[in-house]
């Protein structure tokens, strides 16, 4: 224990933590949006039955992890379509493009399905229409999808498990705490839920990026990044990212701000 405790594992947990708390915003989002197509009655115990399964198969998945990310970095396969595909696919090059599809079918999924509804009354019965079950599995698989990037990112930091699991299991805590107030903030702020599907869509793109490189990073090889018709696959860095995403939020404000204004100055013209 006392081996635990040294100053340099001190530090790693604090960086880990505020890694947990950056990278899990999405998720977070994720499982405030989705909570809500559960039973109104069992939304709450939803998310709080979907954040604790997956905090648990997180710490699971991050044990895996730590044992065979060195097995798993060597390519299964190299492609060499010259002028087409090239490069090297291992692992996390899978995990990367098919979590990246999922999130991005998702989005698209949920922003068709906002654009469809007739009346926003009705609709709020309509989310409903999926079970507890199904929404808390959608949820953990979601999350573990999530989890991937911010396991690697964690392994690179330091590789004792013990600090590793300790905050993920602070992270699901901080979930835990906010899921609930993130939930009541999108119900009574609709237009958000937009936004959040819009964050969650560039989060998919972000994933797809990092697909090109794990390979490459692995092994240490530049010519095993992945290249589509001679453009190499460069992942988005996460100082564009959250630039993007800070973009995106200060547009709908601003968009929100401007709407309330114009709609008081029509009534105000009605009213004359």
């Amino acid at each position: 224990m006392a081996d635990l405790l040294t100053i340099e594992n001190m530090g790693n947990l604090l960086m880990l933590c505020f890694l947990q708390a950056v990278l899990g915003f999405d998720n977070l989002l994720y499982i405030s949006i989705e909570s809500q197509r559960a039973p109104v009655a069992q939304q709450k115990a939803v998310r709080f039955w979907g954040i604790i399964i997956a905090v648990v198969l997180r710490v699971i998945l991050l044990f895996t992890m730590v044992q065979l990310i060195d097995a798993l970095a060597e390519p299964f396969v190299v492609l060499n379509w010259e002028g087409v595909l090239t490069g090297g696919v291992n692992f996390a090059t899978l995990v990367f493009i098919i979590g990246g599809i999922f999130i991005i079918h998702t989005a698209v999924k949920e922003i068709g399905h906002m654009l469809s509804i007739e009346h926003l009354n009705t609709d709020v019965e309509g989310k409903s229409g999926k079970s507890a079950a199904q929404v808390i599995m959608l949820i953990v698989t979601m999350n573990l999808i999530f989890s991937f990037d911010s396991v690697l990112s964690a392994i690179a930091i330091t590789d004792v498990f013990p600090i590793l699991a300790f905050a993920i299991i602070l992270s699901g805590l901080a979930m835990l705490a906010l899921a609930d107030g993130v939930t009541r903030f999108l119900e009574k702020n609709r237009m958000y839920e937009v936004l959040g599907l819009f964050i969650l869509l560039i989060v998919g793109v972000v994933l797809l990026g990092e697909s090109g490189q794990a390979a490459a990073h692995a092994m240490h090889d530049p010519e095993l990044a992945l290249r589509v018709f001679g453009y190499e696959i460069v992942p988005m860095s996460k100082t564009t990212f959250y630039f993007s995403v800070l973009v995106l939020v200060a547009v709908e404000i601003i968009q929100s701000g401007y709407a309330r204004k114009l709609n008081a100055e029509r009534r105000t013209a009605a009213r004359h």
